[in-house]
This record gives structure tokens, sequence and C-alpha cells, in this order.
């Protein structure tokens, strides 16, 4: 990502394949502040991340060539962890996991309220921004989070992480050998945004668990019943 969120205006890079619906959401991002670039295809989105190294994407799913998940996806195996934002009309529960399995950190379903997409666009900067933290490298065991310099890594190894997978184990790591409850993940990763519940919390940890704790001892733990914690197996709580 780009600094232009401290600097200047937050940049977004919208993607959609129809005219109607990206003209609108781009005139209307604008008058809310943003800098804003369009794209209608996957090919096109893959091609502007690079270019203009965008704050945030709100990605269609529905693309005339890759769609929004494997866009997301390619994103994230390029190392580039903006925040992606999608806008789907499969409202299935699966269909929402998938999403954030592929590297997404909200979503809008279609049809949509232009205030909802720009509500939802503004939770994720601020999540971005990891306000109100004041430790910027922590360290547990081998896992290291530096949020300056917005970089994860383990055992020397740079782990690549959505933004709220970013701000979700930075807040594990502030609490470490604690344990915490889904409730307080909401409150604090999501703010209590509406909609959000126990699902979406055992989604990002599903992610965090294959992304840091592949190949290593684990370090994120369930507590049936209680939470969430991180730690390592031998220290119990």
């Amino acid at each position: 990502m780009n600094d232009s969120a401290s600097s200047g205006p937050a940049t977004v890079l919208v993607v959609d394949d129809e005219p109607s619906i990206l003209d609108l959401l781009c005139d209307v991002l604008r008058m809310s502040g943003f800098e804003v670039y369009g794209a209608d295809s996957g090919a096109a989105a893959l091609a502007a991340a690079t270019k203009h190294q965008p704050d945030i994407v709100v990605l269609d799913v529905t693309l005339p060539d890759l769609d929004g998940f494997e866009v997301a996806r390619r994103l994230r195996e390029a190392g580039n962890s903006v925040p992606v934002l999608f806008l789907t009309a499969r409202n299935a529960v699966e269909d929402r996991i998938a999403g954030l399995k592929a590297g997404g950190d909200d979503y809008v379903s279609k049809p949509f309220s232009l205030e909802e997409v720009v509500l939802r666009m503004k939770a994720i900067l601020r999540r971005t921004e990891l306000p109100e933290l004041n430790e910027s490298e922590l360290v547990y065991a081998d896992l290291e989070l530096d949020v300056d310099a917005y970089r994860t890594t383990r055992s020397g190894t740079e782990i690549y992480l959505s933004a709220t997978e970013f701000s979700l184990l930075h807040y594990l790591m502030l609490n470490a050998e604690k344990v915490v409850s889904k409730q307080q993940i909401i409150d604090r990763v999501w703010s209590a945004e509406n909609g959000r519940d126990g699902r979406v919390v055992e989604t990002f940890i599903s992610q965090l668990r294959r992304k840091v704790d592949a190949g290593n001892p684990p370090l994120i733990h369930t507590v049936r019943g209680v939470g969430y914690t991180l730690r390592l197996a031998s220290v119990r709580s």
C-alpha cells in the first residue's frame, strides 16, 4: 500500500465490469474524498493495483475474465496486502467465506447501498491504520510483527497478511497468553460493526493458523467455549 492515508486522500481501485456501476461508484467515492481509479476486468485490476498501489480495492466477484476471488488470490501471492472489499451477488455463507479465504477483508452483497460501501471501506481503512495501539514492534517466540513496516515474520520468513488478518494477529499478540473471546475480537478488530458474527472470526482465525502455524509449532489455539489465545503449546492458561 502507499502512504496516502497519512499524507492525503486514500486511494481506491474500483473493479466492476458493469459500466453504470463502475461509473457510479467512482463518482460517489470521489465525492466522498477518495482518489479513485477504475478497472473493468480482472487483468486490468491486477495491472492497476501494481501501477497505482491503492490503499483499498473494491472488487466485484463476477468479472469477464478472472473472478474477484482469483484476483485477490493473485494479489496475495504477489505479496500485495492491500485491503479488499468484495461486491458480490452470491449470498450463501460458503461464498462469503470463500471470499475471505481468498484474501478479502469484507464483503457487501448486491444490491447494495452506496452508503454501506463507503462505511465498509472506511471501517477497513481504520483497521489498516491500527488506531490507538502504542506498541509498533511485537515479538512472541519466533513470531515478529512490525506495525510501522506493516511486516510479519516467523523464524525469519515473511508472512503476507491482509489488513484484517494483520489487525487480528496484532490484537492476539498484544494479549499473548491471555484468552480473548469472539466478541472481544469483533469489538476490537471489527469495531462491533453490524452484521459481524462469530463465523467471521472463525474464518480469519483459520486463515491465520494456515499462514502463521504452517510447518511450525502451533501458536494460535482455541479454548473451547471461551475464545482464542496466542501461546506456546507448553504454556497452560
